[in-house]
């Protein structure tokens, strides 16, 4: 399956939620576990770096800090529900009886 891609003039692409090693044996869960945590910690820090520029006067503007605030809150945001299904899931395997 694709992901759905919008190319808007002015505005920098979102990363796609395709973490690497997942789909393959090469890095299993714990790859793919550093890849969403690592990518969402950049985006928090572009967030972080966009709304510096801003506050100091320099060529960023609202938008693009607001938009880059918005991308690590939504990252963050999906990257927790994942984390609550995966916990979730845990502990019903461990409910099961055998």
């Amino acid at each position: 399956m694709n992901p759905i891609s919008f190319n808007v003039p002015g505005i920098p692409s979102i990363p796609s939620a395709v973490v690497p090693g997942v789909g393959k044996q090469q890095g299993g869960f714990q790859a793919a576990l550093e890849g969403a945590i690592s990518q969402v910690n950049e985006l928090r820090q572009v967030s972080h770096q966009s709304i510096g520029k801003f506050l100091s006067g320099e060529t960023e503007e609202v938008h693009q800090a607001v938009l880059a605030t918005q991308q690590a809150e939504l990252a963050f945001e999906m990257f927790l529900q994942v984390r609550n299904k995966v916990v979730q899931a845990y502990q019903e395997v461990m409910r099961m009886q055998v």
